[in-house]
């Protein structure tokens, strides 16, 4: 039971950023809409962009899909599924991933 839980939860967290990108989408797209049918509107001189609109949808899209994004690559990583360039790097030590401290140190010359 307490597996299914936390499934459950993994689950949530996904799916709010999911409809936080979604809901950022449409606002992206309605904003678009708006202004170029207000284009063929020969009844407005100038027609205006919502900026707000727009910026808010781009910034709840952007959140949404980096936080799927990070989400997935972290748990790659955890895997081993990713390429050598995006995995962690050794923490100490040199790199060959030595961690012998002497193993950095440059070898002394013979006197």
């Amino acid at each position: 039971m307490k597996l299914v839980i936390s499934r459950l939860i993994a689950v949530i967290l996904l799916v709010i950023p999911g409809i936080g990108a979604a809901y950022g989408f449409l606002l992206m797209k309605d904003a678009l809409f708006d202004f170029f049918a207000d284009i063929g509107n020969t009844e407005l001189q100038s027609p205006r962009f919502d900026w707000a609109s727009f910026v808010a949808g781009l910034l709840l899209f952007a959140a949404g899909v980096s936080f799927i994004g990070g989400w997935i690559f972290f748990r790659d990583r955890k895997r081993n599924y990713l390429s050598k360039r995006f995995r962690a790097k050794p923490e100490s030590g040199d790199r060959l991933g030595n961690t012998d401290a002497n193993a950095s140190d440059p070898p002394s010359r013979p006197s």
